[in-house]
């Protein structure tokens, strides 16, 4: 069976839904994402409509493939709620870097929780479906079918998550970025690299320039004021392998199942351990 996640949040949403919906219906909507059944899909901002293949059921009367429509409504959180979460979020710096790289940290849903909200799906009332096909059960394995389709969508955008609720990816980074460490950061993320130019030269050729006034030696290596005695180094604001963060955990190019950041963090942890005597 195909896995339907590949990251933590895709993971959790379908924990979520496991732990206040029947499990068996779940697994028969699992095979039914599982084998292509959903036909189609549209998610738009917190509903989602799709069209799912049913069973034929000579039992009941279904002799010939229907096609059910699936309506699901995730519960917003409001505005007044959403200002609250972002000015929280905002003044955490390790929330504001991963989410303006494009990464959703781990731990976010406890920065909703200590606000008494929720990012994930809660509980039943958070959702509002319905479907065209007989069963009376809510959800049905069609809509179950469906919960599976869009948590496999979180693993190629987390900021799915967002949007569910209510605010978009573009807001959401938009807003963090008033802050003062999303300012410094946004400032990178958006730098425009320096093209390359062809040089003649590894050194800048010396010009003679034409000095019209004396210069007193002594003035000239002392200078007219004295330098401080000591030089306060000042730490870079920028953020290490910001190139590689700014990809996010499953970049296009990265088909495996572990994270594209993890991977690459490793990597340069074995380096490192390796050359530990030389840097």
């Amino acid at each position: 069976m195909a896995q339907f996640s590949r990251t933590w949040w895709g993971k959790r949403f379908i924990l979520a839904l496991e732990s206040f919906s029947d499990s068996a219906r779940l697994g028969r909507g699992r095979s039914y994402a599982n084998n292509g059944k959903v036909l189609n899909y549209k998610i738009d901002q917190n509903e989602i409509t799709a069209t799912v293949r049913g069973s034929v059921n000579p039992y009941f009367g279904v002799y010939k493939e229907p096609k059910y429509r699936i309506n699901i409504e995730i519960k917003p959180i409001d505005k007044t709620n959403w200002s609250k979460a972002i000015k929280y979020i905002s003044s955490k710096a390790s929330f504001v870097s991963k989410l303006l790289m494009n990464e959703v940290p781990d731990n976010v849903e406890e920065a909703f929780a200590d606000l008494g909200l929720h990012l994930l799906p809660h509980s039943k009332k958070d959702f509002k479906t319905s479907c065209s096909c007989p069963d009376y059960a809510n959800p049905c394995k069609h809509i179950a079918g469906v919960y599976y389709v869009v948590a496999s969508q979180l693993d190629h955008n987390p900021f799915l998550l967002f949007e569910l609720r209510g605010l978009s990816k573009e807001a959401l980074q938009a807003e963090l970025a008033k802050s003062p460490l999303g300012k410094v950061l946004s400032t990178e993320l958006t730098a425009k690299e320096i093209p390359l130019e062809s040089s003649a030269s590894y050194y800048t050729p010396l010009e003679k320039v034409q000095i019209t006034e004396k210069i007193n030696p002594r003035e000239f290596w002392l200078g007219t004021k004295r330098l401080p005695q000591t030089v306060e180094a000042v730490s870079p604001a920028s953020l290490p392998a910001i190139l590689i963060k700014k990809q996010g955990d499953f970049p296009p190019f990265w088909k495996k199942d572990s994270s594209f950041i993890e991977t690459m963090e490793e990597l340069y942890q074995r380096v490192r351990t390796k050359n530990k005597e030389v840097i």
